[in-house]
């Protein structure tokens, strides 16, 4: 079974989005049969590429939230996070740019075998750390981290080799019916928008497991004894006496 979710790196429902649905994959009975891909949604592409603004001034610029509400609201993640055993998340006291060029990094180290592997890795350095996963040094550093060929990788960051993958990307979950993230699609037919919580995930991933695994029936069973609403019932004929694994073969 497999598991969409497409995220923005800086975006903090999106790293407790990703952590939920880890924990859901965990929990679920069936976790080695599912595969979980990450995909981008960028959300910053309006910032500038040369430089990056406080998360204070961010919620200002863009969205008009200062103060004490701005304060309220992220230290309301970073206590939700540390509730779910996701401690240190630094929501407030971080910073915010352009994230294009850390979304074309995380699909080349995804060509290179390691998307779940580099998601892990920027939202661990960005939210756990506090540290920038902006620029190419930044982003070289975490391919250093995550083993990755550097020269391969510096030359597809300068030739921006996974636009266009990153932006259909973006197109697909909007396709889908995302118009946010963190976007959540399971086994192609049910989209969950938004951070849900591990149990609801959950319920989700059993739900679309036994949609496409039903039970079937065994054959001729109907005449074994059970009971029900009215009672326990006896069949007027009893399954024949099991034969004994040993025989007796003339042994005085």
């Amino acid at each position: 079974m497999k598991v969409d979710i497409w995220s923005e790196v800086t975006c903090p429902w999106c790293g407790l989005g990703h952590h939920r649905l880890q924990q859901a994959v965990e929990r679920f009975e069936h976790a080695g049969e599912v595969e979980v891909v990450h995909h981008s949604f960028p959300l910053s592409s309006s910032f500038p590429e040369d430089r990056t603004f406080s998360v204070r001034e961010a919620l200002l610029r863009r969205h008009g939230v200062g103060g004490g509400q701005a304060e309220a609201s992220t230290r309301r993640i970073e206590a939700l996070a540390a509730a779910e055993g996701l401690s240190p998340y630094r929501v407030l006291d971080n910073q915010v740019g352009n994230t294009d060029l850390a979304h074309e990094f995380l699909a080349h180290a995804s060509a290179q075998g390691k998307n779940r592997e580099a998601w892990d890795a920027i939202f661990d350095t960005y939210f756990g750390k506090a540290e920038p996963v902006f620029s190419p040094d930044d982003l070289l550093a975490l391919a250093d981290t995550l083993g990755l060929d550097l020269e391969q990788t510096r030359q597809a960051l300068a030739q921006r080799r996974y636009r266009e993958q990153v932006r259909d990307d973006a197109t697909r979950a909007q396709r889908l019916g995302a118009t946010g993230a963190p976007f959540i699609v399971v086994d192609g037919r049910y989209g969950v928008p938004g951070a849900q919580d591990s149990d609801t995930l959950l319920d989700l991933l059993r739900t679309a497991w036994d949609d496409t695994h039903p039970l079937t029936p065994v054959a001729g069973g109907g005449d074994a004894p059970a009971c029900g609403p009215d009672g326990c019932a006896v069949p007027a004929r009893l399954n024949p006496p099991i034969a004994p694994v040993i025989q007796n073969r003339g042994v005085r």
